[in-house]
């Protein structure tokens, strides 16, 4: 079974999985989403496709897909965009993300396909250190000791804002240990969203392919010994010549 990164493209956004597709937990503001009894039923994969279109034209690439190569499946996502494009990054109590940062949004892995999540990130971080950018933020989630957790009804905070819990969706958003183990700094504290940083390198790039080429020099020279070899062999050691 081998797992292959790839970025999402428009046109393969109906291979995503269902909620992927659907949930618009981060792409819309909750406070212009209509309450249930407003009989005004939102087509949110209609929602996410629009969004993802709009960023993909003014910002450029927004997702990694992770696609099991014997089925063809996507088994996994990372959303990424900058911060203004997620109406939802602003109302989080560690609120706003910094303004150099660009924001993962979610991450989702099928289970049974461990070191997938560990993947997605490390395309994210290649394609966003291509793009210049410097860092990259998350809001975590720490995840009740049951680890299953149930949207919130629709609230307000006192301050009237939309309280980011209405309509949580847990799965779209990123366990706060993963986060930590995955290298990422806390850099605003919260029993519940804490979120963290991860600063890019650009130098990281270099070493990457610096280390290619090398790799790659030492492909050719293990390559070249049985040539040179077969030279050595053919090729007379010395020559006596009469006086």
């Amino acid at each position: 079974m081998g797992i292959s990164i790839h970025p999402l493209r428009l046109d393969g956004f109906d291979a995503l999985p269902p909620h992927v597709r659907q949930c618009i937990f981060w792409e819309v503001d909750p406070a212009v989403i209509p309450g249930a009894d407003s009989g005004y039923v939102i087509d949110s994969e209609f929602d996410k496709e629009a969004w993802v279109s709009m960023v993909m034209l003014d910002w450029g690439k927004c997702a990694q897909v992770a696609v099991e190569s014997t089925t063809g499946r996507a088994i996994g996502t990372a959303f990424y965009a900058p911060p203004g494009r997620v109406p939802r990054a602003r109302l989080f109590p560690t609120s706003p993300v910094s303004a150099d940062a660009v924001l993962l949004t979610s991450l989702r892995v099928d289970a049974g396909f461990a070191g997938t999540a560990e993947m997605l990130i490390d395309s994210v971080i290649g394609d966003l250190i291509q793009r210049g950018v410097r860092a990259v933020e998350a809001f975590g989630i720490v995840r009740s000791d049951g680890g299953t957790e149930h949207p919130a009804t629709a609230r307000r905070t006192a301050g009237g804002r939309p309280d980011p819990q209405a309509s949580l969706c847990p799965g779209c958003m990123i366990d706060a240990h993963f986060l930590k183990d995955s290298g990422f700094d806390l850099v605003a504290s919260h029993p519940r969203f804490p979120r963290f940083r991860l600063e890019l390198d650009e130098g990281l790039g270099w070493k990457s392919a610096v280390e290619s080429a090398l790799q790659g020099l030492i492909v050719m020279a293990a390559i070249d010994v049985p040539g040179r070899e077969r030279e050595r062999v053919a090729t007379p050691v010395g020559r006596h010549r009469d006086r």
